[in-house]
Formats: C-alpha cells, sequence, structure tokens
C-alpha cells in the first residue's frame, strides 16, 4: 500500500466558443510556484466534484460556472502524493476570468506553441491539452464489399463537409471473406486520402491486417485484440504521433486499454442498435459509471446521433461514435 497522500482534486476545463482553454500559473506560495495549470481545488468532504468545481472556480477566477460537464477521471502520480484529477469541461459561465489569487490567467489555443504562450506546464496537465484535440464525433465505415467503395467515399465527403474530423476504418464483413484483398486495401488508401484532403484523420480497425496501419494515422484496436496484447505483454505496432484507442464493453476491458495507454476509448453498446439485436444495451447510467473508470476520452457508440451527443457528454462521454446516424443527412 502506498504511503503518499491522495488528494482528490476538481479540475475546470474553461473553453470559449472558438476552442482556447483558460490556463492559469500558481501563485509563489504554493508547491510547484509559476507552473502553469487548469484552474480547480480540492474536493472537500462529502462534497461533489460539480459543487466543488463551482466553488473553486468562484474562489480562483470570478466566475460562476452555468455549463459543467463531467469528462475524464485521470489517476497522477507525484514524486510526493497521488492525485485523483476530476476533470470537467466549462463551456458556459457568468463573469469574466479574474485571477483573486495573484496569479496569471491566460487563454491557449491548440493552434500555438504552448511553450511560447505560457511557462512551464504541470505534468498532469500535458494529456488534456492532447485530448481536446479529439472531434466530438468518430465515424466508422460501412462499405460490406468491392462494390460499395463509390457510395461510401461519397458519404464520406458529406460528412467530412460537415465537420467529421475522425474516422475509422472498419469492413469485417469483407475482411472475413477476403483479409488481404487489394482491394480493399486499395478501399482503406482511398478513405485516407480523402479524410486527410479535410483535415480529418483515419484509423484502421484491428480486423484488418496490422501492417496496414501505416497508411493511416492510428490503430483501433477490438477489445479481444487489446486483451491479447495485454495477456501476451505486448504493445500496439504503432508509434506517436499515431492515435491508438481501444473498443471497450466491461471494466476488463478500460483496464485494457489503461494498460496500452491508448489515446481514447470507445465504450458500449449504450442504446438499441440494429448491429447489436440480441445483446442488451448499457444504458446511460451504467455508461457513465464505466467511462469513469477509463482514465481518458470516451466515445459512445450504440444508436448515437447528433442528437444524443449532448445526452452523451452529460454522462461523461468526450462524444459519439457510429456508422449511420452520426452526421445529418445532406
Amino acid at each position: 500500500m502506498s504511503t503518499k497522500p491522495y488528494i482528490r482534486v476538481a479540475v475546470g476545463v474553461v473553453l470559449r466558443q472558438d476552442g482556447a482553454v483558460l490556463l492559469g500559473s500558481r501563485p509563489a506560495d504554493k508547491p510547484w510556484p509559476h507552473w502553469w495549470e487548469l484552474p480547480g481545488g480540492k474536493i472537500e468532504t462529502d462534497e461533489s466534484v460539480e459543487h466543488a468545481l463551482i466553488r473553486e472556480l468562484k474562489e480562483e477566477i470570478n466566475i460562476e460556472a452555468t455549463t459543467v460537464l463531467p469528462w475524464v477521471r485521470y489517476i497522477h502520480h507525484y514524486p510526493r502524493s497521488t492525485v485523483e484529477l476530476n476533470f470537467c469541461k466549462v463551456t458556459a459561465w457568468q463573469g469574466e476570468p479574474t485571477p483573486l489569487e495573484s496569479q496569471q490567467l491566460a487563454w491557449y489555443h491548440q493552434d500555438q506553441p504552448i511553450e511560447l504562450a505560457v511557462g512551464p506546464i504541470l505534468p498532469a496537465t500535458f494529456p488534456v491539452l492532447d485530448w481536446l484535440r479529439l472531434p466530438s464525433r468518430y465515424l466508422l465505415s460501412a462499405i460490406h464489399q468491392a462494390d460499395g467503395v463509390t457510395a461510401w467515399l461519397e458519404r464520406l465527403r458529406q460528412a467530412l463537409q460537415q465537420g467529421i474530423r475522425l474516422v475509422q476504418f472498419r469492413e469485417p464483413a469483407w475482411a472475413a471473406q477476403h483479409p488481404e484483398d487489394p482491394l480493399l486495401l486499395d478501399a482503406l488508401q482511398q478513405t485516407v486520402q480523402l479524410c486527410h484532403q479535410y483535415g480529418a484523420k483515419c484509423l484502421l480497425n484491428s480486423v484488418h491486417p496490422w501492417a496496414w496501419a501505416q497508411y493511416t494515422d492510428g490503430l483501433h484496436l477490438r477489445s479481444t485484440d487489446a486483451a491479447r496484447l495485454v495477456q501476451q505483454q505486448q504493445t500496439a505496432p504503432i508509434s506517436k504521433p499515431q492515435l491508438l484507442a481501444v473498443s471497450a464493453h466491461h471494466s476488463a476491458d478500460l483496464q485494457h486499454a489503461n494498460q496500452l495507454n491508448s489515446d481514447f476509448v470507445v465504450l458500449g453498446h449504450v442504446l438499441a442498435t440494429p448491429s447489436h439485436p440480441d445483446e442488451p444495451a448499457l444504458g446511460w447510467e451504467p455508461f457513465a459509471a464505466l467511462a469513469a473508470q477509463a482514465g481518458r476520452p470516451v466515445y459512445a457508440i450504440g444508436g448515437q446521433s447528433p442528437q444524443t451527443l449532448t445526452i452523451a457528454q452529460q454522462h461523461g462521454a468526450h462524444g459519439i461514435a457510429g456508422i449511420r446516424q452520426l452526421v445529418e443527412n445532406p
């Protein structure tokens, strides 16, 4: 058992409409003086994360948070303490952020080099800046067979024009018939090329030859493949800046995602879906309980559409993933 203090903290990811996030420097009389971090503070006994964050933001930067969305619960081990960081997105507030503890404040946009925007960043803040780069929608392909490529590419183009910036190439039926079909690889490469034209990223599902990941922006592991890698004490055969995603259905899958240091998790299915007609859906409350265990951004999958995005985020999701209803019909 560790003898280090265990500290629970509520952290505000205060976001402007342009995507900039608010950072603040630590006061000179606190540990890690002058290092930069996200605003927030310790959760008092019997205090909820949301209540603690609203209180801390008022005391620290004089704003009244009015929209607080649970996001990621993350454990960070410092040399002298272990900190449970409960990150919440704050997307609406009253008042103007004003330093009340002799700290400095700065709005940081992901387009800026971080070292030019502010001073040194606390280690636990860096993952957040990476997570914020993930889009809120994750589209899965649905080609099925070679004669469906043209229709898929047209649908993909429409989705990209509607703002989709993260895509998964996943064709289990086609792969089951012809795992290394040159036409299948060609469909993947056309998909990646079209994604890149719009500044989107494309991940390869692990049902396909993993060597094909070299043509993409990363790998999405099925839960069974993630479990096998963990059991064999192996890592996924990709390297940064490629992304690693893991599909999850229960706590053990989330543990595997953590052990593999995945960038995000897709969890479900949350609602009834035609692709899993005989399997019971999780529902939103069990989804929220599992998402809180992930330690990284979670996408809700199963019955998701633009209309469920807000509901998903209210239950701790970073965003939604799906095949059929993820974009509006043109």
